[in-house]
């Protein structure tokens, strides 16, 4: 057994200390769990509901805490995690809201007997493995479709994050949810491992990189459990001819910033039609180097920390590389003096296949800037991705926007003249080596549930 200490990304400074579990000690409460979601499964829909709307009331009382803890374990500003916890109760009501009708038994009628009813039933345990950059709207984004379900749920969270983790689930605790129900397990990838082959895990869903993604679809597929996977992503954003630029330069701007340039849906790759690059690119660059960045506590920052000085690290080693091989710095790309793990916002041109601004994912707020020869030019190059999580359309013709967003965009989600992150309404996820699988939008409670089919004759 080790211990993880969680640090402040803002300081330096060390926050907590906490002793990981033991292989025997992490089963042990999957067993716990399992037993929890025994009961669980036979509660009614409608009661589910009840208490899930009671998890976001309770979510709403605890949430200058949660906040205050998840902008110091990761650097988030205040204000954005503050409306992140807010989120999370958006989504406990939403789900109370439409899960029973959501899970309803539906009718059918075989030609091989007298009627039939298709049930949505749950599974068993699930495991999620989450990231830091969202603490708490990650883990409620899979736990609560999965407990409407009524799944019982096993959370690993984000070393960095750890205590954010143990205040979720003791504010679900706190909103009525039956003891060991959700469960989170502070724990080391080899004991990760092994929670997987459990025999009473059902499921097991992961947002990460894809070379996380591949390691846990891999661990699932030895042992036949089905999983979501919502992975890395270098989001496109096209501004096409007829953009209005300076909207175009403003969504853009929080598109690649928003959250300190660390959401697997910022926009990443700015894709700009000749027609209008200089001048979109002006506005643009404008905007970052306007950009405060400093303590996340304080209203008037714009910009915190990335999350840990190894990660700023590599966001600056993907930086240079790229300027290595022929981009060049429009502004920021320089590691500033001082504590904590700060990059300033930095834009990149003259990117081109053949260096990580254009191959890769950069999580940090890094933009890179494209030329296309033309709109047609510009959805080739937004396509040329191995990843396919969300991207963006700048323009006045919003029909045309729509008709390209639908049937040519190779995503799994597109902003059309705005950036957002995610509704409960609308399904979340993506394609190619984004991953597979959809959470949100009534779909993600349909993704671990056994969908029966009861043929029924005459007695």
């Amino acid at each position: 057994m080790g211990t993880i200490t969680t640090v402040n990304p803002a300081t330096g400074a060390d926050i907590e200390t906490y002793e990981e579990l033991s292989q025997e000690d992490a089963k042990k409460k999957v067993d716990a769990c399992h037993e929890a979601f025994s009961k669980w499964k036979l509660v009614s829909r409608e009661d589910r509901a009840e208490t899930i709307k009671g998890l976001g009331n309770a979510l709403r009382d605890n949430k200058e805490e949660l906040a205050q803890l998840m902008t110091e374990e990761v650097g988030k500003l205040i204000k954005d995690s503050r409306d992140e916890v807010e989120l999370c109760a958006a989504i406990c009501d939403y789900t109370a809201g439409c899960g029973p009708a959501e899970l309803a038994p539906e009718p059918r009628d075989p030609s091989n007997a007298g009627r039939g009813i298709v049930t949505y039933e749950p599974i068993g345990v699930i495991y999620g493995i989450q990231p830091w950059n969202f603490p708490a709207y990650q883990v409620i984004r899979y736990a609560i479709a999965n407990l409407m379900a009524g799944n019982g749920v096993l959370l690993k969270h984000a070393s960095n994050c750890t205590g954010s983790g143990l205040m979720i689930e003791k504010i679900f605790r706190q909103g009525g949810l039956p003891e060991n129900l959700f469960t989170v397990l502070v724990i080391g990838h080899d004991t990760s491992d092994e929670i997987i082959k459990h025999d009473k895990v059902r499921g097991v869903t992961l947002t990460g990189s894809d070379d996380a993604g591949r390691h846990i679809a891999e661990a699932a597929g030895k042992v036949l459990k089905p999983t979501v996977l919502e992975l890395g992503s270098n989001d496109a954003y096209m501004v096409l001819e007829d953009a209005d630029l300076d909207l175009a330069a403003k969504v853009c701007a929080q598109a690649r910033l928003y959250n300190n340039g660390q959401t697997c849906i910022n926009g990443k790759r700015f894709i700009v039609t000749e027609k209008v690059y200089d001048e979109f690119l002006e506005k643009f660059v404008a905007r970052f180097e306007a950009v405060k960045t400093g303590d996340p506590t304080a209203a008037d920052t714009d910009m915190g920390p990335m999350s840990r000085t190894d990660l700023r690290d590599d966001v600056h080693e993907q930086v240079e590389k790229s300027v290595a091989n022929g981009a060049k710095i429009a502004c920021g790309g320089k590691i500033p003096d001082g504590p904590g793990a700060f990059y300033p916002a930095t834009v990149l041109t003259d990117v081109k296949p053949g260096q990580p601004a254009y191959d890769d994912e950069i999580f940090g707020p890094v933009a890179s800037v494209i030329k296309a020869k033309d709109d047609d030019d510009a959805m080739r190059l937004a396509n040329d991705s191995r990843y396919g999580l969300g991207g963006g359309i700048l323009s006045k013709d919003e029909d045309r926007a729509i008709e390209l967003a639908s049937k040519h965009f190779d995503t799994g989600m597109v902003f059309i003249n705005v950036y957002g992150v995610a509704d409960p309404s609308m399904p979340f996820g993506g394609v190619k080596n984004s991953g597979y699988g959809r959470e949100h939008g009534g779909l993600g409670m349909r993704e671990f549930t056994n969908a029966k089919s009861i043929f029924v004759g005459s007695a």
